[in-house]
């Protein structure tokens, strides 16, 4: 990397060519407080609190899009550079709601931090405030603009980083919003509720729709309360109690639920491993099919994210036959938890509160479906993000960093391979459903078990698998076959891959896809990584932080002692007890689904 040398406050420094004032600043050690930023998502300097002062510039420019040369003298901290910035946090304050101790963002919120750094104790400016829009209508994400800060970031990042774009500013001047068209509700816009705005919303102008008070209540109420876990959630949960990015926290986490009173704790990851057995026998029987000239949706795709699943329905509905009809492993956790569960606990459905953990926003919606309901119950009653559950043991007055290490409760639902655990991270369903597809195939086990060509949070990731001689209905066929196989993870990425996949171009024989960047790890309800809430030490790029949460996922699948689905002793179990055999008559009742097209923008009623 180049250098070059420049002045802060009158000191030599070396820093790197080719990078803003900011980023040179940070790379020696200042802290420049800012709103707006977000690096390679929003670098305007709307905010105007970053301002430096650059010796031979008449004016103060903001430092996140100013970019360094060599001899350049700065000012990072001169009178009028701070004064400059407190006014720019204090006019944002002055036309910002005042219920800080109440507000969703607390303790989280980077406008609260950059007032803290500026010193502010007072707003000397008072006048109008900004019309305020509140949408509260969404299971999954809810908008106060009172909260705004019009930073942008919410824009671009459904735009950039989605592909979908409803969100934007509205009107002009003071008048200035953010939100969809005609300021509608999300409800009434093709939104996947992915909740990418919420995890870069500066303040609490997005938030999700929380449920742990119905948890409370269904315990009150005398309901038998079970509780699952995603995977994602043990690689996050530890930053809400100020652990490194990264750290696998499954044991305190197991101990902390146990203290809230579930009557089960139950793993997703055994629903993960069943995903792959149905879901891997869906693709057996499609490619059987092709194989044998038959008419069949090929690709095969995932339908795991119910954020992509969303995006499906609304862009791509003449293509949703692609789609596998497994159910999301929440989804599968909650229909057995009221049917096997219940039946051996001697339970009716309706006395069962199911609550899953998830890193997922989209996930509140999707256990609000038709599909996923029954008349007189729900498969899952509520659903809490890892956010929600770190607020939860903290009110529980629980201190989860001295809890002993615990584990999953294993009776019916628990234990699990480590390829259930995978689906926490993009590329991870894929490489599940390969140890078992490959075994099945191939009459033994694939030697190295991991796939190294599917890890990794490339946009797009793309892998040939040769299986020689596959077996289907149990006899060798003779027949050599090259797997194609591609993973996207974001909707942006999902898009390249769904255009081939409608111009029948596409060469793949499975494709997975999840909503967001990186899979479950940067799901919209994980702790948030923001770039005024990090520390020094942690200001490295997205992907290196979200690697190490992938890292989390990775070690727990290479901690089990049984790595693929097929040979977990409980899922087999399940079979021979309950489901019979893979997409059996009643694993289609209780695992499967359908999906229907939706209209992005359906009309108003006058």
């Amino acid at each position: 990397m180049e250098m070059i040398t420049v002045k802060f406050d009158g000191k030599e420094y070396q820093v790197p060519r080719h990078v803003s004032i900011l980023e040179a600043a940070r790379s020696v050690g200042f802290d420049i407080p800012t709103l707006c930023h977000y690096k390679d998502l929003v670098e305007t300097g709307a905010c105007r609190v970053c301002l430096v002062e650059v010796k031979g510039m008449k004016a103060l420019t903001t430092s996140c899009t100013t970019p360094v040369h060599d001899g350049m003298e700065i000012n990072l901290h001169s009178p009028r550079v701070l004064r400059a910035r407190r006014h720019s946090v204090e006019l944002i304050l002055s036309n910002h709601v005042n219920d800080c101790l109440h507000c969703t963002a607390n303790g989280r919120c980077e406008l609260q931090k950059a007032a803290e750094k500026c010193g502010i104790r007072e707003i000397p400016f008072e006048g109008k405030m900004t019309t305020p829009s509140i949408d509260r209508l969404s299971p999954s994400i809810r908008r106060n603009s009172s909260k705004c800060i019009l930073c942008g970031r919410c824009v671009e990042v459904c735009k950039k980083s989605q592909g979908i774009g409803i969100l934007d500013f509205i009107h002009r001047g003071f008048e200035t919003v953010i939100g969809p068209a005609e300021n509608r509700s999300l409800t009434q816009v093709p939104c996947i509720y992915c909740g990418q705005c919420v995890n870069v919303c500066p303040t609490g102008a997005l938030y999700v729709h929380e449920e742990v008070h119905r948890i409370q209540k269904a315990q009150v109420d005398g309901k038998h309360v079970i509780v699952q876990v995603a995977p994602a959630v043990r690689a996050s949960l530890g930053e809400e109690f100020d652990l490194p990015i990264g750290t696998r926290v499954t044991g305190k986490m197991c101990s902390a639920l146990k203290r809230l009173g579930f009557e089960r704790v139950y793993d997703t990851n055994f629903t993960a491993d069943l995903t792959v057995m149905e879901e891997g026998t869906e693709l057996l029987t499609r490619l059987k099919k092709h194989l044998n000239g038959e008419k069949v949706a090929i690709p095969m795709i995932t339908s795991c994210s119910p954020g992509w699943v969303n995006y499906a329905e609304y862009n791509y509905h003449d293509q949703l036959d692609h789609l596998s009809t497994c159910k999301s492993p929440q989804m599968m956790m909650g229909a057995l938890v009221k049917s096997y569960y219940a039946e051996k606990q001697g339970l009716q459905p309706e006395d069962i509160f199911m609550v899953s953990i998830m890193p997922c926003t989209a996930k509140k919606y999707e256990k609000t479906r038709p599909e996923m309901r029954h008349e007189t119950y729900a498969d899952v009653d509520a659903v809490i993000t890892t956010r929600e559950l770190g607020d939860y043991i903290k009110s529980c007055g629980i201190d989860f960093l001295c809890l002993p290490d615990d584990e999953f409760d294993s009776d019916l639902l628990g234990d699990y391979s480590g390829a259930g655990a995978l689906f926490g991270v993009s590329g991870g369903v894929t490489e599940a459903a390969l140890r078992t597809v490959f075994a099945l195939t191939q009459g033994h086990e694939y030697g190295k078990v991991v796939f190294e060509s599917v890890r990794g949070l490339q946009g797009i990731k793309e892998t040939t698998i040769p299986l020689k001689n596959i077996i289907l209905d149990g006899k060798h066929t003779g027949i050599d076959f090259n797997l194609k196989i591609a993973v996207a993870s974001s909707t942006k990425n999902a898009k390249i891959l769904m255009d081939q996949v409608k111009d029948g171009t596409s060469p793949y024989h499975f494709i997975e896809i999840m909503g967001c960047p990186g899979g479950c790890i940067n799901g919209g309800g994980q702790s948030f990584i923001k770039p005024g809430l990090l520390t020094f030490q942690e200001k490295l790029t997205m992907n290196d932080l979200l690697m190490k949460r992938a890292k989390a996922i990775y070690e727990e699948d290479a901690s089990r002692p049984i790595r693929s689905a097929h040979l977990n002793p409980l899922i087999q179990n399940l079979y021979q007890e309950f489901l019979g055999h893979p997409n059996s008559e009643i694993a289609h009742r209780l695992l499967h689904t359908h999906y229907h097209a939706r209209t992005p923008f359906p009309r108003l009623d006058d």
